[in-house]
């Protein structure tokens, strides 16, 4: 197969960089290739915040927290200088919040190096909350590098191109050397992006647009009939459920008692109401014995959210309380609740108990 596929590598190349050239999707952060043509050159800034915030997120998602970001801090040392609570805060919502607390230590030793970005694969390695996919990217699209670059969309490519029978993800290895056999010397930036769009766009997971792919020709599985066949899966397990208490306490004025949740581990460093104690791995009380205090509890409703690793289901009770607040625990300003560093699950727990108490009010 080695053979085969080093001499369809300039072909594949050129087909998709062509195809690319005319239906490249616009994003915030990318520079397209007209640009590229006349000298303006990919801010690696940019390409890194744009590469964490994409880990595990899709592009739409993405889109609006990074045109925040970007305004708000416009460049590494901008972003060094921001606290971590200001930075969980406008990363809310956008979920695996340890990206968040790697990007304040990333930017911390960035800025600390005099702003200069590390311009390889093996060295980008090294920052915090960079592997193999993000440094390959940005080794690619940010230092024109000819690296690798792996996402699932790559993948899904990649499997139908050459009808890969391994399932994933078994077949990783083998993926990531058919992409490095594939990458061009030049525009290996522009190359890793086509891939991306490919994916997105044309080589998708359902109803694949086969006639309009620009790689057609070289398609095993297209040849064989049964590219949605690919890539292979193992049957993934069904997620565990786990339990547990939500506490939303409101004062008279509207303001919401809130805590900080230790700064490592699920949800570190983010905002949450009371809660039992419940973990990815055990159940949490779901009785009013685990309530943070004493007081005329009345029960709202219940909440589920689906983690990566298991679901949980949540008991949601509510009080009204004047006094002043508990030890560890804060009262969020009245109206401002929608500022604060609170994950998508905690927002569903206060909005079970004070609809609309999340949400931005509109002048």
């Amino acid at each position: 197969m080695a053979l085969q596929d080093k001499s369809r590598k300039p072909g594949i190349a050129t087909r998709l960089l062509n195809w690319y050239d005319l239906h490249h999707r616009d994003l915030p952060w990318r520079i397209g290739p007209a640009d590229l043509a006349q000298g303006k050159w990919p801010d690696p800034y940019r390409v890194w915040l744009s590469e964490i915030m994409l880990q595990q997120t899709t592009v739409e998602a993405v889109k609006s927290y990074f045109t925040t970001f970007t305004k708000r801090w416009p460049d590494i040392f901008a972003l060094a200088a921001a606290s971590q609570n200001d930075i969980m805060k406008a990363w809310a919502g956008l979920g695996y919040y340890s990206r968040a607390r790697n990007l304040k230590a990333c930017a911390d030793l960035i800025a600390a190096q005099g702003g200069i970005f590390p311009d390889t694969d093996k060295t980008l390695r090294a920052l915090p909350g960079i592997g193999p996919y993000t440094a390959g990217a940005i080794a690619a699209i940010a230092f024109n590098r000819p690296a690798a670059v792996v996402d699932g969309n790559v993948e899904r490519v990649i499997s139908r191109l050459y009808r890969i029978q391994t399932a994933l993800p078994q077949a990783k290895p083998q993926i990531r050397i058919l992409v490095e056999q594939l990458v061009p010397a030049a525009r290996p930036g522009d190359f890793a992006q086509a891939m991306m769009d490919l994916g997105a766009t044309i080589c998708t997971p359902r109803r694949p647009k086969c006639m309009l792919c620009p790689l057609s020709q070289d398609c095993t599985a297209l040849v064989a009939g049964d590219p949605e066949l690919y890539p292979v899966k193992l049957p993934k397990p069904e997620k565990p459920l786990r339990r547990g208490a939500a506490f939303v306490v409101s004062r008279a004025d509207g303001a919401v008692l809130l805590r900080q949740r230790p700064s490592k581990g699920l949800l570190g460093g983010m905002s949450e109401v009371p809660t039992t104690n419940w973990t990815a791995r055990q159940d949490g009380k779901t009785s009013l014995e685990a309530a943070p205090f004493s007081a005329q509890w009345e029960k709202t409703g219940q909440i589920t959210h689906v983690f990566t690793h298991f679901r949980l289901k949540l008991d949601i009770y509510h009080t009204r309380f004047d006094g002043a607040a508990p030890a560890d625990h804060f009262w969020s300003v009245p109206g401002r609740l929608h500022d604060e560093a609170l994950p998508t699950v905690m927002k569903k727990a206060i909005e079970a108990a004070l609809p609309g108490a999340t949400k931005r009010k509109q002048n």
